[in-house]
């Protein structure tokens, strides 16, 4: 292969119809207890919302990692 080709990868875009696909469902997930959460007081709600929208995070490393290299791990 010449120098500077790009060899296209099929993982990319199903990996970023999955990461599309993770947002959507937890979103869904976190909006189905959202009357739960709207009765706790402001701080909790505030602490709840800042984990909430920063786990969803944590799948992403290994499927980035897999759509580059194809492995799912080191």
């Amino acid at each position: 292969m010449p120098r500077g080709t790009v060899n296209a990868s099929w993982r990319k875009p199903v990996g970023m119809l999955a990461i599309l696909a993770l947002i959507l469902v937890w979103v869904v997930i976190v909006a189905s207890f959202s009357a739960w959460i709207a009765a706790l007081p402001g701080v909790v709600q505030l602490l709840l919302y800042v984990v909430l929208g920063v786990v969803w995070i944590a799948p992403l490393k290994p499927m980035l990692r897999w759509m580059e290299t194809g492995v799912w791990r080191d």
